[in-house]
Parts: structure tokens; sequence; C-alpha cells
């Protein structure tokens, strides 16, 4: 099938949407990223439907919500009968592979159970630990001489880590991975899926990487002193310690270390950079670059110590759910743009369908935003709103915590279910999220009404599986 384009689907692990050079961010540095997003068109307003991993990535491998596809939780199997993109794609002539994590079902100390998700090559590591003897990058280590427990040992005396050498990393493995596929000979094309684990937590970038960020020159986290104390008490616990009291928290942590984390997150975000760098440059050795869709995203944010919380859980910020998002075909979508409009995460299955001129199924409830890939007049508008959820999706709140989430151009709200608990924030006045308008006397007629549009998206999003056959 000649006139399908190979497709390059990039996606990172809990990155944040303020985290590449080109868009607004000075510190950091991402030619290759940069470089992309000159290529291609920049979407700087697209969120995730989920702050977790799981029902984010069948969300946006379905084009259906998490609660749509039954997968609202990490450490859950997606079924069965739900329909991935790429096995759409294998069936009109894609040869599609995969390498890195796909965490779609559980992955605690077990090889994720997979349904049938149309990847020919499946290179699995959902991470770079060997707590499976089926972790393809611990075959590679091993097939280049090294030794995991040597790599990643960490020094006597609670030295910090200093990581793994850039040429043995995860990332890097990706990388040589993905670059083996796209040489290979075949008659159609491909799909090729990169999931990298970085820039996921334990913040450990090789040491070069870390070597070029001063902590001094990275911004601290953005937080207000006692904030947490008017939110949601999900946050005031994940304040004391991550991941419900368990984990990292800001809690007697110096500035200078709290920024020390900022740096290495950003080295990690460099390293993938640089790996991009390396695929790009190999697409056009092969001849393929104008031939090839090139998507870059995540799956949703970090929160980086931002509202004095580190990694993730029930809360809907920009830091957790809006995400970086670059697409790029040379001849086909505009170069250099940079789109304001809201997108859903859900919205690019049917995007990438309708970019190849295939019909979009109806069980999909995301919307095309093709138009503004293609055409720079296109005005800059897709959805009024966007829609997440996070119904008890991870471990550590006590299964207590259900909530929905609206965001606009103009306000945020986040409803917790079966307490009486949520979030409000005014945009404009407050562009950072800090200040809790749910409680305000002030802010009640405003409150009514986001909590009757929050109950209508409920509605709206319903399963549109089964269709009416008839009358009655």
């Amino acid at each position: 099938m000649p006139d399908l384009p190979n497709i390059l689907w990039i996606c990172t692990d809990q990155q944040r949407f303020d985290t590449i050079g080109a868009l607004n961010n000075p510190h950091i540095r991402t030619p290759h990223l940069d470089r992309l997003c000159a290529e291609g068109v920049a979407f700087e307003h697209a969120f995730s439907q989920s702050p977790v991993c799981t029902p984010s990535r069948a969300c946006f491998l379905t084009g259906r919500y998490p609660r749509t596809t039954r997968c609202r939780q990490n450490g859950a199997k997606i079924p069965d009968d739900e329909l991935l993109i790429t096995r759409m794609l294998a069936d009109v002539g894609y040869d599609c592979g995969l390498v890195g994590k796909l965490h779609l079902s559980a992955c605690d100390h077990q090889v994720e159970a997979r349904i049938d998700d149309g990847y020919r090559v499946f290179h699995w590591s959902h991470h770079p630990n060997p707590d499976w003897p089926e972790n393809a990058y611990i075959h590679w280590l091993e097939a280049q001489g090294q030794s995991w427990d040597q790599l990643y040992r960490r020094p006597p005396g609670g030295e910090p880590y200093p990581g793994v050498p850039a040429e043995f990393h995860q990332t890097t493995w990706c990388a040589e991975k993905t670059i083996e596929f796209l040489r290979e000979d075949r008659d159609g094309p491909w799909l090729m899926s990169l999931n990298c684990f970085d820039p996921h937590h334990p913040f450990d970038p090789p040491r070069e990487y870390l070597e070029r960020y001063d902590p001094a020159d990275v911004p601290a986290p953005s937080v207000r002193e006692g904030e947490w104390e008017h939110k949601p008490i999900f946050q005031q616990i994940d304040h004391r310690g991550a991941y419900g009291g368990h984990g990292m928290s800001p809690i007697n942590m110096s500035e200078e270390r709290q920024r020390s984390i900022v740096a290495a997150y950003y080295a990690m975000v460099e390293l993938i950079d640089a790996q991009v760098g390396r695929i790009l440059q190999a697409l056009e050795d092969a001849g393929q670059r104008d031939n090839t869709l090139v998507i870059f995203m995540s799956d949703h944010g970090e929160m980086l110590g931002d509202h004095g919380i580190f990694l993730k859980g029930p809360y809907f910020y920009d830091c957790a759910i809006r995400v970086p998002l670059i697409l790029s075909w040379p001849g086909h979508f505009q170069a250099g743009l940079r789109r304001q409009a809201l997108i859903e995460l859900t919205d690019l299955a049917p995007t990438i369908l309708d970019a190849l001129g295939l019909e979009v199924p109806r069980r999909m409830q995301g919307r095309s935003f093709l138009d503004l890939c293609t055409e720079e007049a296109a005005q800059d508008e897709h959805r009024s709103q966007i829609y997440c959820e996070y119904y008890n999706a991870m471990t550590g709140h006590h299964g207590r915590d259900y909530a929905t989430a609206l965001r606009d151009q103009d306000y945020l709200v986040s409803v917790f279910h079966g307490i009486d608990a949520g979030e409000i924030y005014d945009l404009k006045a407050d562009p950072g999220q800090h200040e809790n308008l749910w409680s305000s006397p002030a802010h009640r007629d405003l409150k009514d009404h986001l909590i009757k549009r929050t109950f209508d998206a409920l509605a709206f999003t319903l399963d549109p599986e089964p269709p009416r056959v008839g009358r009655y």
C-alpha cells in the first residue's frame, strides 16, 4: 500500500507539557524536539484523560474514555474486546512493532497480558528493572556484555545515584530497536511505537547528562506555602508523601534538593531528545522521512514538586494532565505551527485514521483534529472543554479517590465523588492553579454551574456502543 505513510509513534512516560525548549522552556536543551516543532504542528494545550498510565494509554490507543474502555486503573487488564488502533492498522497492511512499555494490563512482577493488539514485533520492557525474565532490555544489556546489577548498583553510604551511562540506558535501547525496525525490508508501510520509561522517576539520568544542568539555574517548584491545606484530603496526604503518604515529599526537603530533582528530570528529557535525533537521522538516511508521520507525546505529566507534591495521583493540574504533542508529516502537515486549541488524547486515534483516509469507527469517542494539521488558516479551535477522570486508579488512597474533572480556557473544576470535596481554579486570574475556590461563598453560583457541566460530561461520555437498531 504505497500511498499510506509509515508512522513513528513516540510516547514518553510522565513527561510534562513544559519540557521542550521551543515551547517556552529556556532552561532545557531539546534541539531535536525543537526541530520537530519547526517541521510540524505543536499542540500546546493537549491533555491526557487520566493522570495515570494505564487509563491514559488505553484511552489514546482506542480513542475512547477510560471508563468506556473499562480500563480505569493501573493493575487492571484491558478487556479483550477493546480494539486498538494498531490492530486496525495491521488489518489494512501495516507492519506494527513496539519497543518499551505498553501498560494496558497489570505489570506487577508479571508479564503484561496482551489482547489482540496488532504488534508483530514486541520488544517489551515495562521498566528497566529485571523484575521479569521476559524484560527485553535486560536481554539486550546481557548481549552487550553488561550486568544490570553492576550498572544500577547504588553507591554505599547514601551517595547520589549516578545513573546508567547513556550508551546502556533503556531510552537508548528503545532507539536502537526502533532504528533496527525501520531498516527492515518490507513491501508495505510500518508503524513503530516507541515507549521509553523516562522521564519517569526515580530521576536517574546518565551522569554526563545530569552534569549539564546546574540546579541553581532551573526553576524551583511552583507552590504557595500552605496551599495544600485547602485542597482535598488526597493532596494533603500526598504532600506528606507521594502515592498515599508512602513516597517522596518536599517536607524537610531543601529548595536546592528540589531544584536538583528538576535538573535530573530535565536531563532525562535531554537524553530522550538525543535519541529522537538519532531516529530522525536514521529515517533520513533510509530515505523514509518524507513518507513518515512522526508523533511525539507523553501519556501524562509529573507534579515535580509543584503544589507541594511529587509524582502523580488524584489531581488534575496542568502539570499532571497537560502533555507535549507534536505531529510532523513533511508535505502533508503544516510546518512550524503552534496551536492553542484544546485537544484530548482521545482525539489522536481518529486523527490518525482520518489522515490515512480510513473510516473512523463509531465506537471511537475522540474527534479528529486533522484540519488543524493540514490547513494553516483553520480556526485554532477544536473542543470547548476537556474531560478527565480518576477512579481509584492507583493504590495508596484506600479506594476512596474517585474524581471527574473538566477544563476549558477559563476554569478547571475537579469533583470528588462520595465525599464533600472538590477544586475550582480561575485560569485567567490564577494560571498556576494555586487558589482553590471550591468553598468560596463568592463563587457559589460558579460552583453550581461547573458541577452541572461535570454531570453533563458524565452523561455525554457514555459508550456509543451498541447502536440503536430499532424504534423500540
